[in-house]
């Protein structure tokens, strides 16, 4: 039997004790992998055992108002103490009660806290920029200005760029991808190549599960290089243990990491990602990862942040699903050749340069 979708029935039925063993064994599992529901129904569960805890309250308290009732009664017709009972008791409910609450309250803290510290164990590799504050009616301004001199590439918009991250080229007439999240609400999109030269882009075709965004540059007869893409795209998996290198941007200059694969399945087993043992940085977000035969077979997207060295990177598979699905009018030149497989690390790196690039983003 699946778990219903239902909560709060899920919530009734572990209060009441009547969830079937075979459920509550996926249950368990359900809230194992996925902290945020367990976090919403341990705070259903945590509600309806107050609001039982306040019926049996109430009713405790009607039976020792109908016992002060008859001791009064009582108490009329025979000259005897009584202890206000009623006074006395509902005093000890209410601190219990508040002691539940307070204990409720704490453990819905407790797993929220929990929760979020697994959230943040994945952390986005975007870069955010720091530069002069300006207000917002300037930065308004500024945003226009780039939008109205969109055609004015080769030099830097007057605004200051929001986030940075780092891209790669996969056709030389303009078509580069780098991932969602960098992109994600942007007003305007630049790039700035090896040379120090601007160009604006514009978004293509994104899928946000996956955080790929493929965009092109605007300019017309624009290449990236002299020559074709010089790397390949992996049609499958690379094995556990390759040797692979990223070329990124998390500062001015091209920064060059190098590292393993030390898992097929990126964050919580996803099989779209890769988990590496390579250093990144914030600003390199959309990095190319690449094998030691001129492959490209990942896009760096994020790190653990208990971890200096490890990192996850969406596989080739899910950029070439991407690109399957563009829309129609877009021709795509992908690279059917390898010109890196020969060559050695130092030779590689500088045939990749021209094919890689930081990304600015600029928003209100």
């Amino acid at each position: 039997m699946a778990i219903e979708n239902n909560i709060w029935k899920l919530a009734e039925s572990l209060v009441s004790g009547e969830i079937p063993e075979t459920d509550r064994a996926e249950l368990e599992l359900k809230m194992q992998n996925d902290p945020a529901f367990a976090a919403e129904l341990l705070e259903c569960t945590n509600m309806l055992r107050s609001l039982e805890g306040s019926g049996r309250q109430k009713r405790f308290s009607a039976m020792l108002s109908d016992i002060h009732h008859e001791q009064s009664k009582a108490a009329s017709k025979k000259e005897s103490r009584s202890i206000p009972m009623r006074s006395h008791y509902l005093r000890i409910a209410s601190v219990a009660a508040g002691i539940a609450l307070v204990a409720s309250v704490a453990t819905f803290w407790t797993v929220k806290n929990t929760t979020t510290k697994n959230a943040t164990q994945y952390s986005v590799l975007r870069k955010e920029v720091e530069n002069i504050k300006r207000s917002q009616h300037e930065q308004k301004a500024l945003i226009n200005d780039i939008k109205i001199n969109a055609n004015s590439t080769n030099t830097a918009p007057e605004a200051d760029a929001k986030f940075s991250g780092t891209g790669f080229a996969i056709t030389n007439d303009g078509y580069f991808v780098t991932n969602y999240h960098v992109t994600e609400g942007a007003d305007s999109i630049y790039i700035l190549d090896n040379a120090g030269k601007y160009y604006k882009a514009y978004l293509v075709n994104y899928n946000a599960q996956t955080d790929i965004a493929l965009l092109k540059v605007e300019k017309k007869s624009f290449r990236f290089g002299k020559g074709e893409i010089p790397y390949s795209l992996a049609t499958k998996k690379a094995a556990l243990g390759a040797t692979v290198f990223t070329l990124g941007y998390p500062e001015d200059d091209i920064t060059y990491n190098e590292g393993y694969i030390s898992a097929r399945n990126g964050y919580n087993g996803d099989s779209m990602q890769y988990r590496l043992e390579l250093p990144a940085k914030s600003g390199q977000s959309g990095a190319p990862v690449i094998d030691n035969k001129g492959n490209l077979i990942a896009i760096v997207s994020g790190k653990e942040s208990q971890s200096k060295g490890t990192t996850y990177a969406v596989s080739s598979g899910a950029l070439i699903e991407l690109l399957q699905d563009v829309p129609k009018e877009v021709r795509l030149h992908l690279p059917k050749s390898n010109s890196l497989a020969k060559l050695n690390r130092e030779e590689q790196i500088e045939k990749m340069q021209a094919y890689t690039f930081s990304v600015k983003v600029y928003k209100k």
